[in-house]
């Protein structure tokens, strides 16, 4: 049952306010890994607080954590309905390189269907359409259709470090049938998408120690260690040729795909040009032996080096031998990988290879769990529905290459499901210059929030 006619014409009539919103929440440098923007985290935490109370919700709070404060409100409990947990994330991305922005990031700019700025996508604008959603039932029909909860972090792009504290320490405000998480997307304008799958994340500090000081590189190269040369060694020796992890032991809780999601994940629409194109038009494409590009992404994990630092990077030549040097290196994960236990197996390879003429020093910096969510809940099946409603078209079921902490916690801590539910394209350019949001479905994302709240409450 499908939220009224009513609704849906508020929704429209409205269009603009949302908008306005969206511009506003946009317009605030809510970057969440640069401590001189603490003050803008804060700003934006009270702009959604005071959002969620002129909604109506109740019990509104800026709670403080270890770091970043998370945002919560709720709504009186309905007997007979489902609690729904909503959850998103206030903070963004730095925006370097800013050279590369054609407006400024935290000025959104409106061009053709698209609106410009850090954080439009990834993920404000869908923050800003569930929220718009809520309005809109509460405003046409008085009230909501199910017990909602609200939470809206500020840590999700530094890894969500105090995140499952926060979980742990408010298990029973927190308490609900099921989340709805909008930090998702679907395939392109005209094609909604679910996903039911998320990797895990191991994030790693590599420093490699050699001598005490950069040294002159004509009379001590060839005789004393270099740490970039034993760096550049040790990741290229972290693949082999088919494109698989070498760490001992990396693959031994991986699962195989099975014939049935190989063949599900075969029905997601995939144009080779077209994924160049959203992955910055590469020369070609490259991963492991014997999968595809979809299941690469989604299904199978991967180490990737994030940045290389060491010696000399300035303009001109300087021979130096480096005292260090340094790799920032990302894992995803899939189900059953868990962060700690492929940190070790990191740690062995190192120990097996690094040469004793350096040392060398491993920080880990974040991890998050792997997550993979039934097809088949009842919640599952009012979004797709809600989807079709809107889309005119049948959602494709998928699973995402990217992170999302929140989710293994939830299922960890709360023993609930997610249902990933939101409306990015991939040619959002999120985390890059240019982020981008489409209007329209934009748009359509706030109605296909609506049909799904009322669609929850009659299932």
């Amino acid at each position: 049952m499908p939220a009224n006619e009513n609704v849906i014409r508020f929704i429209r009539d409205n269009q603009q306010s949302f908008l306005d919103d969206l511009h506003t929440l946009c317009a605030i440098p809510s970057i969440s890994t640069l401590s001189d923007h603490k003050s803008h985290i804060d700003h934006a935490a009270e702009w959604l607080a005071i959002k969620l109370r002129a909604i109506g919700l109740d019990n509104v709070a800026v709670m403080s954590t270890d770091g970043h404060p998370v945002v919560y409100g709720d709504t009186p409990p309905l007997d007979g309905q489902p609690t729904i947990l909503i959850y998103g994330h206030y903070d963004v991305q730095p925006v370097d390189p800013i050279d590369e922005w054609n407006a400024p990031p935290f000025e959104p700019t409106i061009e053709g269907e698209y609106i410009y700025g850090r954080g439009v996508s990834d993920m404000k604008g869908q923050v800003v359409a569930i929220l718009a959603a809520l309005n809109s039932l509460k405003k046409i029909n008085g009230g909501f259709p199910v017990t909602v909860k609200v939470i809206l972090e500020g840590e999700e792009e530094i890894g969500s470090p105090h995140l499952g504290m926060f979980i742990q320490q408010h298990k029973e405000l927190l308490a609900c049938d099921f989340s709805v998480n909008a930090d998702a997307g679907i395939m392109n304008p005209d094609l909604p998408s679910i996903v039911y799958g998320l990797r895990g994340l191991a994030y790693f500090e590599l420093l490699i120690h050699g001598p005490r000081s950069d040294l002159h590189s004509g009379q001590f190269g060839g005789a004393v260690p270099n740490p970039a040369q034993v760096l550049c060694e040790l990741i290229a020796g972290m693949h082999n040729i088919n494109g698989q992890v070498t760490l001992p032991g990396f693959y031994d809780q991986v699962n195989d795909i099975d014939n049935g999601e190989r063949a599900a994940l075969a029905n997601v629409p995939y144009d080779e040009q077209e994924f160049l194109a959203t992955a910055a038009n590469p020369p070609g494409l490259h991963g492991e032996l014997g999968y595809t590009t979809i299941e690469r992404i989604g299904a199978r994990p991967t180490l990737e080096v994030n940045g290389l630092y060491s010696g000399f990077t300035g303009e001109g030549s300087k021979t130096v031998l480096p005292s260090k040097a340094m790799a920032k290196i990302s894992m995803r994960l899939v189900p059953n990988q868990i962060p700690t236990d492929v940190a070790q197996k990191l740690r062995a390879y190192l120990e097996q290879n690094c040469p004793n003429s350096v040392i060398w020093e491993l920080s880990e910096l974040a991890h998050a769990p792997a997550a993979i969510m039934s097809r088949n809940s009842p919640a599952v099946i009012s979004a797709a529905s809600a989807m079709t409603t809107v889309f005119g078209v049948d959602p494709v079921f998928s699973r995402e290459g990217g992170t999302v902490p929140v989710v293994g916690l939830l299922q960890e801590i709360l023993g609930i499901d997610s249902v990933m539910m939101g409306f990015a394209l991939p040619d959002a350019g999120i985390h890059g210059p240019n982020e981008k949001h489409h209007i329209p479905t934009f748009l359509r994302g706030i109605e296909a929030y609506a049909h799904f709240l009322v669609n929850v409450s009659a299932s």
